[in-house]
Order: structure tokens, then C-alpha cells, then sequence
């Protein structure tokens, strides 16, 4: 059997030479950390290569993703579906390696890690996910979710704000099945960090409630392997074990240093290398005893075969838990959701209520809540301006952590990216809530959700200068439209509860991306509809009120604005015009509608056009054209009861009309 230091030469070795095949990389991280990943992965990690979707395994997460040789390295060695071919094309079009770790695109990698900070964020959703799971479906005698999350992180995750949040979530609700490593080598891109990074690491992370191991020689393997022994029996709170590491370990000349932390080692220093640590075989050449001593295709095997007969074991004492087990694991809805979720939505439009948006997503959550116990919400510290607490809300704790609902206190960037670490961990549809205009603290970790098409839903509440006397610093403006601008984000601004209700609908069964629900502070009137209006509502954009014959004219809106659309409506139309309101909540599930419908909508014979929404009008002249207008707000909003604010920037329903008749 070779040594452990040979295994992991093993990874510096594939790290190095991808890197430098591709001229471009960083080889620092993976060569420091090899021991420590070594250790972790021949003698911890429960996972199966063969199947990387096992839901009981091991999660491992690089959060430090611009190492990614390392993880790229491990998943090679111990027998995924990633060839040495795979790994020749590190950083290379349409390779299975890309420059970081990107969830989907090679088997093995949990999630998408680069921005630093969110891996580790990300590890905390998962393993929040599985205490909550565990919690949920465990039975005396019977456990079923019972597996780790192992993270490494460096100096600059620990510096980006995110970690605060998320690490002082996770000791507070006590995720002792969390284990983070952290690379303590003092080095980031510009050089030796006690210029710019001086925490004391060990006792921020005691201040937090984690159990920590400080001062770990992480090229130690008896070291490592004690320091996770200690972590694994600390079962109440998460540990952080302090690795000290020297980045580029190996490399005569430029270990230690910022050189190797992002750039290839050349030609001459990786031959130096193989030199230094006895590695006397070819770039990309493993040797069968060395492959041998990695492989962990038999022992994953082993490992799922005994979790499949606990589970058999457990599906005969709890068939429907079983059942429900497998339906969320796999993220199927109820089979009976699409006749409740209609039925709901005709009551909701039989009612006929005036509410706020967040108001009427409260009742959508009692509404479609008892149908879905997968849903896994919370709030940045706003549930009682958000709405998100419903009726079947419990929530989760260090004690009991088998309800459905997370205070995530005001950490609305670390809400984000965790809930991205629920979905990826499976079994649940997470949502999370504040106010639009502090979605600005966690776009990154929107982003990063659009990024790796995870279903996480968005409750953006006080969606504009409708919210009045908080001023222009809680008045999005330029907000709804840059979240429209994000690929594969849909965006709904439901005009009223009937709207607000298809919203949720359509964000529930959503799987190929996430979904913002722009919801309003103020009061909504509902609106009429016919039978085929309110089944139009899920193509994004309809006909609400329209003209005999052909329009003249066109108005669109959304959201609260939609009020002000039909009064100019009812004005025009007076007049004798011919008008036509398109009421348009979802201008992403519009655009995806076919084109037949599109042009049954907004013809382009058509070209007079107004847009009104109560922020950035560039948005809109997609839809309205060059010789169309726009009524909105394009400068920061005021301080004043809501109407006022309305009336000051003039979005108005008779500024509609006025725009109207200047158009046609």
C-alpha cells in the first residue's frame, strides 16, 4: 500500500500539471491542502462514485473554489465519472473542469464555489438541511439522514462578511454534523495577509458557539486524523479545525509564497517538484498502487448497500414516511397539487379581496403550506412585515430542529446563499423573505442560485415608492428590473390576491431556476376577471381589459400599477378610444410563451404603447418601442405617505392617459 504522503502527491501532482497545461490556475491551495483532503477522504468521507446523488452521503464542499484541482483531483482518484482526459482540459471550452467548481458539470461537485464565502454559506444550508430532514423523517431505531458536512475554506472566505453570518447562524442552531477545515497559510493574492487579516480565528469562532481545534499541522496526517476525531465527537455544535498549511507544499521556490497562489509553477519549478517530493512519474500518470489506494468505488458501494437495507427496514415500519421520503428526496410535488392549487386559486378570486400582495403571499402560504411540508421558509428579520410565517409554521432550533421555519435574523446575504444550500442538499423547496430593497445585500447569492438553476424562492416585500415614509433608502427603484435582467431568474409583481396566488403557483412548481415574488406593502384592489383571463395569468402576461376590435393603443403594467392602467382605461375608453390593458406580473414567463400568443397580446400592428411601473423605465422599451413611453421613477424616491409620493413623481393614472394620447 503506498504511504498517505504518496497519496496525496497524488492530488498535488494532477493539481500541478493541469494548471500548468492550461497556463492558467491555481495550484497553491490544492498542493497545501492535499494532506488534509487525504486523510478526510480515504478515512471519513461516506460517499459512493458510483452513485453521486445517494442522498445519505457525505457532502464536501471547496469553498475556497479557486482551488479547484484539489476537488477535481479527489474526484478522479477515488472513481467518479471524471477521466484523466477530463482533467487534461482544466479551464478548456465546455470542459468538465472549469477554472471553479460548477455544480452540474462534473459528478461529485455539490455546488458552485469562487465568490468566497458562499461554500461555506452553502455548507451551512446543507447541513441545516440535514438536521431538519433528520429531524423530520428519523425514527427510533431508524435512521435514515444521518451523514456530515465536511468544508474547506481559507483566509479569504473567512474575511468576506458572508462567513460571519453564516457561521454565527450554524453555532447558534448547533449543526454538529458541519465540520469546517480551515487553511491557515497566511498568504491571499496580495501576499503575506497579517497586513490586512489579523482575527484571532480560533476565538472568533468560540464567540460564535462552534467547537474549535486550533493550531493543527496540516501536513500532519496523524495530527489531521486526531483533529477529526475531535470534531466528529462533538455532536451539539459545529467545529472549525485550524489547519496550519504552507500554500504550494512541495514547491521549492515558490512554496509559501503568493506566486503559486494563482499562476502556474512553470516548466522548470514542477519538474523541481517531482523532484522534492519524489514523484517520478509523467504528468497525468497515477500508478496502479496509488490508484488503488484512492479508489472507493468498493466501499461506496458497501456504504449505500447498508444504508439500502436500513431504509428497507424503515419502509417497512413507516411505509407512508417511506413514500414521503423518496417524493421530496426526488423533488416531486404532491400528486394531487395541480387540482388543490386550482381549487385555492378560484377561491381566492370568489373572494375578492383588497389586500397587499404580502398579505395575499401569507395566504397563499396557508393556502398551498399544509399540502407541501417540504416548504422550508424564513426571513431576514422582517416576518412580520414579510408575511412568511403561516399558520403551519414551527420553527427550527438547536433543540428541535423538525419545524419548517428559520429566523434568519438580519443576515439577508447569509439567508441567501443558505437557502441555495437547502436546495442543493434535496428535500426541501426553500424560501426566504425581506424587503426588495435589501435584496442588494445577497445579488451575489441570487445570482449564484440563477447560476446553478436552483428552485429557492424569493419574498421581495415593500416593492417600491409605495411603501412611503421610510424614504428612498428602503425604495427600490432600479431593483426589480435588475433582478429581470438576471438569466434564468423569473420575476413575478402580482397586481392583486389572484395574481399574487398563480405567483406562489408557479414559483412552487418551478424547478430549473429560482423565483423573486415582488410583493407590495400597500393595498391591492382585486381586479375582475373571466374564467380564460385567469387562466391566462400563468403565461406571464394577458389581456385584463380590452376595446371592440382592434386597439389603438396599448397600456401595460404590473403590480400595483395595474390599478392605475385600468382607471386610464376606464377614462380612454369613455372618450371613445380604443385601449387595450395587458396586465403583465411575469415579463420572463411571457417572453417564453409562443409566439402566436405573444402577438395575440401585444400585436405588432399596435405600435402605441405605455408602460407604467413605479420604477426604471429602461426596462420597458422592449415592449413599448422606440415611439412608445414609459411612466416610472428614474431618480432615487422621497420621504411621504405613499400617495404623495406617487403624485410627486407623477405616476398617476392620469399621467397614463396623457402618455396615451401622445402616442397614438
Amino acid at each position: 500500500m503506498p504511504s498517505r504522503r504518496e497519496l496525496a502527491n497524488a492530488v498535488r501532482a494532477l493539481s500541478m500539471d493541469a494548471v500548468q497545461k492550461a497556463k492558467s490556475g491555481h495550484p497553491g491551495a490544492p498542493m497545501g491542502m492535499a494532506d488534509i483532503a487525504e486523510v478526510l477522504w480515504n478515512d471519513y468521507m461516506r460517499h459512493n462514485p458510483a452513485n453521486p446523488q445517494w442522498p445519505d452521503r457525505d457532502r464536501f464542499i471547496l469553498s475556497n473554489g479557486h482551488g479547484s484541482m484539489l476537488v477535481y483531483s479527489l474526484l478522479h482518484l477515488t472513481g467518479y465519472d471524471l477521466a484523466i482526459e477530463d482533467l487534461k482540459q482544466f479551464r478548456q471550452l465546455h470542459s468538465r473542469t472549469p477554472g471553479h467548481p460548477e455544480y452540474g458539470y462534473a459528478p461529485g461537485v455539490e455546488t458552485t464555489t469562487g465568490p468566497l464565502g458562499q461554500g461555506i454559506t452553502n455548507a451551512v444550508g446543507m447541513a441545516l438541511a440535514e438536521k431538519v430532514l433528520a429531524a423530520q423523517f428519523n425514527r427510533p431505531g431508524h435512521e435514515i439522514v444521518d451523514h456530515d458536512t465536511y468544508v474547506f475554506l481559507g483566509d479569504g472566505c473567512l474575511m468576506e462578511g458572508i462567513s460571519h453570518e453564516a457561521c454565527s447562524l450554524a453555532g447558534t442552531l448547533g449543526l454538529g454534523k458541519l465540520t469546517a477545515f480551515y487553511d491557515d497559510n497566511g498568504i491571499s493574492i496580495d501576499g503575506e495577509v497579517e497586513g490586512w487579516f489579523t482575527d484571532d480565528t480560533p476565538k472568533r469562532f468560540q464567540a460564535y458557539g462552534w467547537h474549535v481545534i486550533p493550531r493543527v499541522d496540516g501536513h500532519n496526517a496523524d495530527e489531521i486524523k486526531a483533529a477529526i476525531e475531535k470534531a466528529r465527537s462533538v455532536t451539539d455544535r459545529p467545529s472549525l479545525i485550524c489547519c496550519q498549511t504552507v500554500i504550494g507544499w512541495g514547491s521549492p521556490n515558490k512554496q509559501g509564497k503568493e506566486e503559486c497562489h494563482g499562476a502556474p509553477l512553470g516548466d522548470d519549478e514542477v519538474a523541481l517538484v517531482r523532484e522534492t517530493i519524489g514523484w517520478n512519474h509523467p504528468p497525468f500518470e497515477i500508478p496502479s498502487h496509488v490508484a488503488e489506494g484512492w479508489n472507493a468505488k468498493e466501499a461506496g458501494a458497501r456504504a449505500e448497500a447498508e444504508w439500502n437495507e436500513r431504509f428497507a427496514a424503515y419502509e417497512a415500519e413507516n411505509p407512508q414516511l417511506a413514500a414521503e421520503f423518496k417524493r421530496r428526496i426526488a423533488g416531486e410535488l404532491p400528486a394531487d397539487w395541480p387540482e388543490k392549487a386550482a381549487a385555492f386559486i378560484e377561491s381566492v378570486n370568489e373572494k375578492a379581496e383588497k389586500i397587499a400582495s404580502r398579505k395575499a403571499s401569507q395566504n397563499s402560504l396557508n393556502g398551498y403550506g399544509p399540502w407541501l411540508p417540504e416548504l422550508l421558509g424564513g426571513s431576514a428579520d422582517l416576518a412580520g412585515s414579510n408575511l412568511t410565517i403561516w399558520s403551519g409554521s414551527k420553527g427550527v432550533n438547536s433543540k428541535d430542529a423538525s419545524g419548517n421555519y428559520i429566523y434568519y435574523g438580519v443576515r439577508e446575504f447569509g439567508m441567501s446563499a443558505i437557502m441555495n444550500g437547502i436546495a442543493l442538499h434535496g428535500g426541501f423547496k426553500p424560501y426566504g423573505a425581506t424587503f426588495l430593497m435589501f435584496m442588494e445585500y445577497a445579488r451575489n447569492a441570487v445570482r449564484m442560485a440563477a447560476l446553478m438553476k436552483l428552485p429557492v424562492i424569493h419574498v421581495y416585500t415593500h416593492d417600491s415608492i409605495g411603501l412611503g415614509e421610510d424614504g428612498p433608502t428602503h425604495q427600490p427603484v432600479e431593483q426589480t428590473a435588475t433582478l429581470r435582467m438576471i438569466p434564468r431568474m423569473s420575476v413575478w409583481r402580482p397586481a392583486d390576491a389572484v395574481e399574487t396566488a398563480v405567483a406562489w403557483k408557479k414559483a412552487i412548481e418551478r424547478s430549473g431556476g429560482p423565483t423573486a415574488l415582488i410583493l407590495s406593502r400597500q393595498g391591492l384592489p382585486h381586479t375582475e376577471r373571466t374564467q380564460q383571463q385567469l387562466a391566462d395569468i400563468e403565461r406571464g402576461g394577458y389581456v385584463l381589459r380590452d376595446c371592440e376590435g382592434a386597439p389603438e393603443a396599448i397600456i401595460i403594467a404590473t403590480g400595483s400599477e395595474v390599478e392605475l392602467a385600468i382607471q386610464a382605461y376606464e377614462e380612454l375608453i369613455a372618450k371613445g378610444s380604443k385601449v387595450r390593458v395587458v396586465s403583465m406580473p411575469s415579463t420572463d414567463t411571457f417572453d417564453a410563451q409562443e409566439a402566436a400568443y405573444r402577438e395575440s397580446v401585444l400585436p405588432a400592428s399596435c405600435t402605441a404603447r405605455v408602460a407604467v411601473e413605479a420604477g426604471v423605465t429602461g426596462f420597458w422599451m422592449k415592449y413599448v418601442g422606440l415611439n412608445g413611453k414609459v411612466i416610472g421613477v428614474d431618480t432615487f424616491g422621497e420621504s411621504a405617505p405613499a400617495g404623495d409620493v406617487y403624485k410627486h413623481f407623477n405616476v398617476t393614472s392620469e399621467a397614463v392617459v396623457d402618455a396615451v394620447e401622445s402616442v397614438v
